[in-house]
Parts: C-alpha cells; structure tokens; sequence
C-alpha cells in the first residue's frame, strides 16, 4: 500500500507491506513525530485514512538529542506501543498547537547508568503520547565555575531548557542524595538570563533509581531544587529500588508496579503540561516583577540589579561624606566665633587709675575709650 498524505504543504510517500504495517507505522509515527498523528486501521486491516493526519510540520528531534529512538526488532517489541493511553492521545489533539517540547535530563555518566535507561522510558512513552522529547548528554559539561559560560555543551543546555515546556528529571541516589553530574545541569541553568527565565513557569516530573532498597531522598531534594527553579512540579512521582534488578540486559525496564508508576508520571506530566501550556505566564505572572516592569521598563538581569544596588549604595556614601563635611565646617565656624568673642572680653582691662580708685576722676573714660561706670550720673543726679 503507497498512502499519500501532506504535511504542512509538503507530500511524502510511505512505502507498508502488508506484514510489516504496525512496526511502518510505529517507524512512521518516530520520524514524523506529532506530524504524523497515526492513521487509522479500518476493519479490512490495512487501508490507511488522512482525517487523522494532521498538518503540523515535522519535529523529529536530531539524533543527538534522540538516543532513546528504537528500530528493527527493538521497536516490534515495544511495550510502550501497546499502553492504553488513549485519553492523554486525545487530549494532545483536542489542545492542537504544536507539539509539547519536553527536556528530559539524567544524572550520571556511566555507560550503562540506570538513570539514563529510566530517562529513556520517559522519553519513549512521552514520544507516544505526542510530545516532542530531547534528551541532555550531561558528558563533557564542565564544572560550574566562572569562567565557562561560553562553552558549548553550557550554551546548549540553556538552550534546551529555555526551548522545553516541561521537564524530567531523572537521578540516582548517591550517599542519600542527588549526584554531583545532576546538581552540575542545574546549577549552570541560571533564574535568570537577561530578562529571560530559562526555567519558570514549566512542569516538571522527577524520578530516582536506587541501588539499594527504596528510598524518596533524592526526588524530595529534586523538588526542593524545581521550587527554587520556579517549576511547577507534579504531584507524582517515581523511585526505582534495586534499580540492577529492574532492567533487561538490552536496557528496557521489566513489568512491574515500577514500571507502571513510570507511565503514570509520564501521562501525568503530560496531561499538566497541556492543561497549564496557555497558562504558565499567567500563574507564575508576579507583582514584584510587575512592579519592576512599570519602574524599570523592563526586568532587570542579576548582575543588573546587584549594579544598580552598588551606585545606590555609593551615592549614599557619597552623600553621607558630604553631610559629614558641612557638619565639620559649621562645627569650626562656631569654635572660630566663640574664640573671637573671648578675646574681645579680654582685650577689655581696667586702667592704672581705675584700679586705685577712679584716680583719672569721674568721668574719666578708660583705654577703650567707654566712660567708667563711676562716671556715668545717676538717675537722681541727672534730675538734679
């Protein structure tokens, strides 16, 4: 069967026989991604219909980012592809948009981490659901410091997370916590770039494997870190005990209640992710930033404000110095006026004649020229 359809003004031409249909049109639905929305089987069993192909272009994502893509036998045998996950499908259409852009980050480096294989679940199932899903390789990140902003793995990682929707965030737990190689992503994800917040306002799914017995460690400290990130995060959540035991040896995770915990996360995060897509602005839409908004004409960077708090700060001192100074001119101008009064109080000394007694006679006036108080006639004098 040759079934023509078009996507996005563009045609293309799949080639299905008829015993290799369901692993066409898995491989179909892969490299389209939500492109291709799944044509229908009709009761004859192969006729393919376009109602349900709907005209978004394709967002395959790179292989680099794509490490979690099955193919041949491996996809045949996909468990994901038979989930009944119909009404999150359906919710993903209903939404219409393009595709939920989800960034999926894991915390170790090992060849065959656990974490990485949980990442990759999370990845194939979020794929079927209709989300479009790129995968970090923390390998080659440098150590968070001052001098790497520029690197290319730190540019990328800024990059995918301001291009990401929502997140997952799959860690081991190492001597009760996160790993060193996860808290190194976040930290070089900073609040804030510029004016642009890299991660607020998205949905995050956190999930941790164990190398021992259960534990929830590391996905309360994943939370903590997501609330400081400004994520919302959702309520559920997965812990993968004796992670070893959990995995085949091609790396695909055994039936279990674990397993099946790792679809509910993933159906969750994107049911949340569509429901709170249009809203996220809104809800995380703050006074204080507003207020900024309407001061500053904008939101100020880190640096920015930290600048701005250093001129203030400055100027305080500045005027603070200059208060300091008038104070001290107007205490010595004072100090100079009292000493100037004191001298002419001193200057003023009784004449030789004065001292013995108005010797010079009444009236007399004394050196400074000022008649003497014995000098000066009363009143009953001056009647008389």
């Amino acid at each position: 069967y040759i079934p023509m359809f078009h996507l996005a003004g563009r045609s293309a031409t799949i080639l299905l026989s008829r015993g290799t249909l369901p692993v066409g049109l898995n491989h179909l639905r892969r490299t389209c991604g939500s492109a291709f929305r799944g044509p229908r089987l009709t009761a004859a069993g192969c006729s393919m219909t376009t109602s349900s192909i709907q005209a978004h272009p394709p967002q395959a994502p790179a292989a680099m980012y794509a490490p979690y893509v099955l193919d041949g036998q491996a996809l045949s045998n996909d468990w994901v592809q038979h989930l009944e996950l119909d009404g999150a499908i359906d919710l993903g259409r209903h939404m219409g948009g393009d595709p939920l852009r989800v960034l999926v980050l894991y915390g170790s480096l090992r060849e065959r981490s656990f974490s990485k294989l949980l990442a990759f679940e999370f990845s194939r199932i979020l794929t079927r659901l209709g989300a479009e899903v790129r995968v970090f390789d923390p390998a080659g990140l440098p150590m968070k410091d001052g001098t790497s902003e520029g690197h290319p793995k730190v540019q990328e990682l800024r990059n995918l997370s301001m291009w990401s929707q929502a997140q997952v965030w799959s860690c081991p737990e190492q001597h009760g916590t996160i790993t060193a190689v996860f808290k190194n992503q976040i930290d070089w994800i900073p609040l804030s770039l510029g004016s642009v917040r890299p991660s607020q306002g998205r949905t995050l799914a956190v999930a941790q494997v164990n190398g021992g017995s259960q534990s929830f460690n590391t996905v309360n400290i994943l939370r903590v870190l997501g609330r400081w990130m400004r994520m919302i995060t959702i309520p559920n959540q997965s812990s993968v005990p004796k992670a070893w035991t959990e995995f085949e040896a091609d790396g695909r995770m055994k039936p279990s209640g674990y397993r099946d915990r790792v679809v509910d996360v993933a159906e969750e995060l994107f049911k949340f992710s569509l429901l709170l897509r249009g809203q996220s602005d809104f809800l995380v839409d703050r006074y204080s930033e507003r207020e900024e908004r309407r001061q500053k004409g904008r939101l100020l960077s880190q640096a920015e404000k930290e600048a701005e708090k250093a001129a203030q700060k400055k100027a305080a001192d500045q005027a603070a110095k200059e208060a300091a100074l008038q104070a001290d001119k107007q205490t010595s101008s004072a100090a100079d006026e009292s000493t100037s009064w004191g001298g002419a109080q001193n200057m003023v000394q009784p004449t030789a004649g004065q001292e013995n007694g108005n010797a010079a006679g009444p009236g007399a006036a004394d050196a400074t020229g000022i008649p003497s108080a014995a000098a000066i006639p009363s009143p009953t004098e001056q009647g008389q």
